[in-house]
């Protein structure tokens, strides 16, 4: 895998706070050409540093007033596979992980009320076959959000 350097570090700190600058901007600010930034965001996005660009939707605005995450458990971890699947098609599910402790996977999703996540949990995410139980947590608010910090090299974590 090519490695990143200082002037790769620098424009993701900045495109990661506002994807929709313009490069003649972070060219500015990096004091390079704007060809080279974008030719450096292009590079960036084929090595997969760079994985999206979007962006950020409210669900409540959008009538999502519930986030939950839900503990599910399988018959058999090697399930996982079938599984995922299966959660895709449920539209509100927005995360999935596969874990280590308590649970075989961690899921993420919005409801519009307790009524609807109840109807998501058991009729759909309780019925996929290999689910054996599932624990919610609801999410009573959203603190932070955040990408990982990315430093210039020789720079202190502190």
């Amino acid at each position: 895998m090519e490695k990143i350097d200082n002037l790769d570090r620098k424009i993701l700190q900045i495109v990661m706070h506002n994807a929709r600058i313009p490069s003649k901007d972070v060219a500015l600010v990096c004091g390079v050409s704007r060809a080279a930034v974008h030719q450096r965001i292009q590079r960036l996005i084929d090595m997969k540093v760079i994985t999206g660009s979007g962006y950020h939707v409210n669900p409540k605005i959008l009538g999502y007033a519930t986030c939950t995450y839900i503990g599910v458990n399988l018959e058999r971890g090697a399930m996982y596979s079938d599984v995922v699947p299966e959660l895709e098609k449920i539209p509100e599910v927005v995360e999935c992980h596969f874990t280590t402790g308590p649970y075989t996977m961690l899921i993420k999703l919005f409801a519009r009320d307790n009524e609807h996540l109840m109807e998501l949990l058991n009729k759909k995410i309780q019925m996929i076959p290999g689910v054996t139980g599932t624990e919610t947590l609801i999410s009573l608010d959203h603190s932070i959000h955040r990408e990982i910090p990315v430093r210039l090299e020789g720079e202190d974590i502190n």
